[in-house]
């Protein structure tokens, strides 16, 4: 009882206040995993980790916590997002890429936010700093912890958050954007597809010859390209179903609650309950808005020398939020013509853009690290 005592008395003291607070962002994400379905892999763990790191004098956290130990085992050395890359390529079908290989352009453009947040966030921020929150804009958790882990930023918790509250958040942020920058006629620009009988030894070549040109590129990335490409060659081999099976099901999901409840540690009240914080997850939302403008507006001014007109919509999916921001894409789509089927461009541009983002971490972490 007198321990109990304490506890609460410690609440209503100092910075008690803090902890109640924590609750009730911990609260908020345990509602939108389980209420809106916002990423519940993701979003439940590091909803519960939150509450569990601001417990008063919590035995979750510290030296001999337990969170603590899978942090050091798992994220410190950037082992968790590696791993998931493995998972997350498993689940990636390269075929409507290589089918239309323009797409892959959009990934590219869609990367704009990452470099506009970093000049702006200079402005606050150490260069580190700085360059770790703009990949928030890349929408990839692994490579934003990765990237933030390598320049040991000082804001690796607010980061992390950010990228992944923002990635399940995609259905919410771009629909507007995409609106304000796309005219109804051009919503309803029809795309049919033209699907490419792609032969088993391209899909295979395919992620060997990336992680090459990403390595020769950005030798910082060949991890994360490497991981993410490797995972895409035991899906496409063809000798190793199982295994490519239990690394987009059993393998994912296992290293997804591992990260999202292992995050937490860095949710503690005292570190995460600043101005920077507030600052850094503005300037995520900022680069979340200009990744998702870069590439419709990239579209729309292909649209200028193209004879055939793509919807300008599908350069949104270019951000690194795969499937989310596909799918968005899709609805959106449907929701204006019934009939305008999106999804495969919409796909093909959103693994576009996982590709993408990972070798943009690999140039941050080449000039910044």
């Amino acid at each position: 009882m007198e321990i109990l005592y304490e506890n609460i008395l410690s609440l209503f003291q100092g910075d008690g206040w803090k902890y109640i607070v924590m609750w009730v962002i911990g609260g908020l994400l345990i509602y939108l995993a389980i209420k809106k379905d916002m990423e519940p892999t993701l979003l439940l763990p590091l909803g519960f980790g939150t509450i569990m790191v601001n417990l008063p004098f919590s035995g979750a956290i510290g030296p001999e916590g337990p969170l603590t130990t899978l942090f050091d085992a798992g994220i410190a050395n950037e082992l968790f997002p590696l791993i998931l890359f493995i998972g997350i390529g498993a689940m990636i079908d390269f075929g409507p890429v290589l089918s239309n290989p323009k797409l892959m352009i959009f990934g590219a453009a869609a990367q704009f936010g990452i470099f506009l947040t970093f000049c702006l966030a200079s402005i606050f921020f150490d260069i580190p700093d700085a360059a770790s929150i703009g990949i928030i804009g890349a929408a990839d958790g692994p490579t934003a912890i990765v990237v933030a882990q390598a320049l040991n930023s000082k804001y690796t918790g607010a980061i992390m958050v950010a990228a992944y509250s923002y990635m399940a958040l995609v259905p919410i942020i771009q629909p507007p954007v995409i609106k304000a920058l796309t005219t109804k006629k051009e919503r309803l620009i029809r795309m049919p597809y033209r699907a490419s009988n792609i032969s088993k030894s391209t899909r295979i070549l395919f992620p060997i010859i990336i992680t090459i040109i990403a390595g020769l590129v950005a030798p910082s990335a060949v991890a994360l390209v490497g991981f993410l490409m490797f995972g895409n060659l035991i899906r496409e081999c063809g000798v190793l179903d199982s295994l490519s099976e239990t690394a987009q099901k059993v393998l994912a999901n296992l290293v997804t609650i591992f990260l999202g409840i292992t995050i937490a540690t860095k949710m503690e009240a005292t570190q995460f309950l600043q101005w920077e914080t507030l600052l850094i997850l503005g300037l995520g939302l900022f680069a979340f808005i200009f990744d998702t403008a870069g590439g419709v507006l990239f579209a729309k001014l292909l649209n200028l020398f193209l004879k055939e007109k793509m919807n300008p919509m599908i350069g949104a999916a270019g951000i690194s939020a795969f499937p989310m921001s596909g799918r968005v894409v899709h609805k959106m789509g449907l929701k204006e013509d019934p009939q305008n089927f999106l999804l495969m461009h919409s796909i093909g541009v959103n693994v576009s853009g996982q590709i993408a983002s990972v070798i943009a971490g690999g140039l941050i972490l080449s000039f910044f690290a």
